[in-house]
C-alpha cells in the first residue's frame, strides 16, 4: 500500500474550493490558536474528505445509481449525506445504536437513509458492507480512505495560511482520517503534530507500539466520534514519523477540557474536539505558534450548563 502524499492533498484542495468553508483561527492564549473547524459544514472537518470522496468518484465516472453508503459513528455519516446530496445522489448511513439522537436527526434531515445497527462501529460497519454486496453502492469510509483522509489533510495548509510559521498542531485521532490528511501535509512543512486519544480508545497508540494496526477496546466519553478499534494504515505510517507525539488522556480531562472551552471560551464542541484540548497540560516541549483542532460540534450542549467534574 502506497502512503499518503502531499500531492493528493493538493488534488483534494482543489475538488473542495468553493465548496467547504476555510477554516478560521481564534486566539486562546500566548503563542496558542484554536482552528474552529467544528463550524464547518456538517459540524465537522469530515465535509471535506467526503466532497472530496464523491467529486473524485464523480470525475472518474464511477458513482453508481445506487449511491454511496457509509458506516459512521455519526460525524462521517453526516458529511457523506451531506456532499450525496449535493451531488444529487442516494446516501445510506449506517449507525451504531447507541449513536447520539442529534446525529441521527440531523442525517435524517440530509435526506440519508438511517440503519442503525449493533451498539459500535464495527457491527455497523459490517452491515454497511453487507448492503453494498447486494446493492452495489459505492462503500465511503469514515477514515481508512485515501480520498477522505487527503480531504482532511488539506485543513492544516489552510491552518498555515492563517498562522504563518505554524510550530505545532494538535489534533484528536480516532480512526486515524484527519490525523494522517494533517501528519502528512505537516510533515511537507515541517510542522511537529501532537496526536491526542482517549486512554481507553488508543487504537493509532496501540498500533505504534505492536508496529502494525491492532484491534483495541472502545470504552470513552469520545467514543462516539473516537471510537474505532483499528487505525488506517496510513494513520500508523504517518505516526512513525519522528515529528509526531502520541499523547494519552483520561475521561475526566477530556469532561473538564469540554467545559472549559465552553466556560472559557464560549465555544460548544462534542468530546472528540475536546480531547485535543485537554491534551495541553500535558504536552512535551514543541515549537510554537501552536494549533490545536476543534474538529465537531454535534453535541447536545444542554450538559454544557452542569457544573464541571
Amino acid at each position: 500500500m502506497t502512503a499518503l502524499s502531499y500531492a493528493e492533498i493538493r488534488s483534494a484542495a482543489d475538488r473542495i474550493a468553493g465548496h467547504v468553508r476555510p477554516v478560521a483561527l481564534a486566539p486562546a492564549g500566548p503563542d496558542l490558536w484554536f482552528a474552529l473547524e467544528h463550524l464547518q459544514h456538517t459540524g465537522s472537518f469530515k465535509a471535506r474528505g467526503a466532497h472530496n470522496f464523491i467529486s473524485a468518484h464523480r470525475e472518474a465516472g464511477s458513482l453508481p445509481d445506487a449511491g454511496v453508503t457509509i458506516a459512521s459513528g455519526g460525524n462521517a455519516g453526516l458529511a457523506c449525506a451531506w456532499a450525496a446530496r449535493g451531488a444529487g445522489v442516494r446516501a445510506t448511513v449506517f449507525l451504531p445504536k447507541t449513536a447520539p439522537r442529534v446525529k441521527v436527526d440531523k442525517l435524517r434531515s440530509y435526506g440519508a437513509d438511517v440503519r442503525l445497527e449493533g451498539s459500535e462501529y464495527g457491527e455497523a460497519a459490517l452491515a454497511c458492507q453487507e448492503f453494498a454486496a447486494l446493492s452495489g453502492a459505492l462503500v465511503s469510509h469514515a477514515y481508512d480512505n485515501p480520498l477522505v483522509a487527503a480531504g482532511a489533510g488539506t485543513l492544516l495548509d489552510e491552518i498555515r495560511q492563517a498562522l504563518p510559521g505554524l510550530g505545532t498542531v494538535v489534533v484528536s485521532a480516532g480512526g486515524g482520517g484527519l490525523f494522517a490528511g494533517i501528519a502528512t501535509a505537516a510533515r511537507e512543512h515541517g510542522v511537529r503534530v501532537v496526536v491526542v486519544e482517549p486512554e481507553n480508545c488508543r487504537a493509532l497508540n496501540a498500533a505504534v507500539e505492536a508496529g502494525r494496526p491492532v484491534d483495541v477496546p472502545v470504552a470513552s466519553v469520545a467514543a462516539d466520534a473516537l471510537g474505532a478499534r483499528r487505525v488506517s494504515l496510513d494513520a500508523l505510517h504517518a505516526a512513525q514519523s519522528p515529528d509526531v507525539d502520541s499523547v494519552l488522556v483520561t475521561d475526566e480531562a477530556i469532561v473538564r477540557a469540554r467545559h472549559r472551552l465552553w466556560e472559557d471560551h464560549r465555544l460548544a464542541v462534542e468530546h472528540a474536539a475536546a480531547t485535543a484540548y485537554a491534551a495541553l497540560p500535558a504536552l512535551p516541549p514543541t515549537p510554537t505558534p501552536t494549533a490545536v483542532i476543534l474538529c465537531g460540534a454535534n453535541t447536545d450542549p444542554s450538559d454544557l450548563t452542569t457544573p464541571t467534574p
